[in-house]
């Protein structure tokens, strides 16, 4: 079939992304500069001058570019002239307009020259950074000191030290290489920082209901611990508050650990997704349930909205959980060597008193002889159903005990673990 571009000339589409482009940045600097008393340079017509000037100085000289060369030049010179009167008028450092305007001169080869996805790429990006400069003055308000330490600390740990890593076994007959321990320490401080990202800056006053969410990203157990500690002086009214975060912490437990589960070992993968899905859904509901009739109490006292603020992504922290996921790849191998299935059964049972990621993680992404995918499958459900009998007795005793909470806590951590007993036996 015909399309309508063979009916154009020959770079209209071309010459009209151009204006259309140019005319949009334009505009978006207008509204920008549109309350200031003080002049500022272009805008919307000016903008779409400098696109379709950049456009036409290109067309002729399309090979060797000098004349869209000597053009840039000179418009560089008298954007140069326009922030020296700006400096010294006005006292005004920002150069964005000229940069902008800059870019703007150069759709016209973009457009030309690159794929479609490229230069409307170019546009949004340039629409986007210049709309959202009291974003990231609010974002640069909000960040701690250290933030920055933190986000190299995360590039260090993921694209220096672990590309240097051998992917050699440290004991031959054990598949353990300080690559994959590392690789492992890596994807779990990635999923952790990103929870941790999301709550302090997308979030910042969720609430503890969004906590427990995003916490259970993080760490379930942790999540459970700290929200049961508030539970211990929390009004009564706000009980239910702190229940549902932790349920919906369990639920997101099994989000998270369907996500390692998944990058590391995909055909356990498969026989999980629907068995902890079911887990997940039912934890989430009971979490629900649990506030549903509470309508009028969900509003906190101000300092008992907050969780924890403490950044995941430490050096001690993915060295903990190094030297964990190596205690368990011993543990898992020597257990299967001298017991058997039976003794990796009673294995995942006893990895459930901590944190069942590393147990869980060294599990799927280790070359045990001997372990079917269905034994895997199974051992990871028992590993989350013991996890939760412990997190059950962690919510109690962490919150004093306090009778408000017994019944629904049981009755909740119940429904969890029957429920894992039922998708454990009918699935696998």
């Amino acid at each position: 079939m015909e399309t309508w571009s063979k009916f154009l000339p020959v770079g209209f589409t071309d010459f009209i992304l151009v204006l259309t482009f140019s005319l949009l940045i334009g505009l978006s600097q207008r509204r920008l500069n549109l309350h200031k008393e003080a002049t500022f340079f272009g805008s919307d017509r000016t903008f779409t001058l400098i696109g379709l000037l950049g456009y036409i100085l290109y067309l002729f000289s399309p090979k060797d570019f000098m004349l869209f060369a000597g053009g840039g030049f000179l418009l560089t010179i008298l954007l140069g002239i326009n922030y020296y009167f700006k400096v010294h008028k006005l006292g005004s450092f920002g150069i964005t307009s000229i940069i902008t305007a800059l870019l703007t001169y150069c759709i016209g080869p973009l457009v030309t020259l690159t794929s479609s996805w490229f230069y409307v790429s170019v546009v949004v990006v340039v629409l986007l950074l210049t709309e959202m400069k009291s974003t990231f003055v609010e974002l640069a308000q909000k960040m701690n000191n250290d933030e920055f330490i933190t986000l190299a600390k995360f590039l260090i740990i993921s694209f220096i030290i672990l590309p240097m890593l051998p992917d050699t076994r440290i004991i031959p007959e054990i598949s353990l290489t300080p690559y994959r321990i590392w690789l492992a320490t890596v994807i779990i401080s990635g999923i952790s920082y990103l929870s941790y990202i999301v709550k302090k800056y997308i979030f910042p006053k969720s609430g503890v209901v969004v906590s427990g969410f995003l916490g259970g990203l993080y760490s379930s157990t942790a999540t459970i611990t700290i929200l049961a500690r508030k539970c211990k002086n929390a009004q009564t009214e706000h009980l239910p508050e702190y229940i549902t975060a932790m349920f919906l912490a369990i639920g997101m437990m099994f989000l998270r650990l369907m996500i390692i589960i998944a990058i590391f070992n995909f055909d356990v993968f498969k026989l999980l997704v629907i068995p902890m899905a079911i887990l997940m859904t039912v934890s989430c509901c009971v979490g629900i349930y649990t506030r549903k009739g509470n309508q009028a109490n969900r509003d906190l006292p101000e300092d008992e909205e907050e969780t924890d603020d403490n950044n995941p992504l430490e050096f001690k922290v993915a060295l903990i959980f190094a030297f964990l996921f190596v205690v368990f790849t011993l543990l898992t191998f020597y257990t299967m060597e001298y017991m058997g299935s039976a003794g990796l059964t009673i294995l995942s049972f006893i990895s459930g008193i901590g944190d069942i990621t590393p147990f869980i993680l060294n599990l799927t992404e280790g070359q045990l002889e001997g372990v079917t995918l269905s034994l895997m499958a199974a051992c990871c459900l028992q590993a989350t159903l013991s996890n939760n009998i412990i997190k059950m007795f962690y919510a109690m005793g962490f919150s004093g005990n306090r009778k408000e909470i017994a019944k629904p806590l049981f009755t909740g951590f119940a429904i969890i673990s029957v429920t894992n007993l039922i998708v454990m036996f009918f699935f696998l």
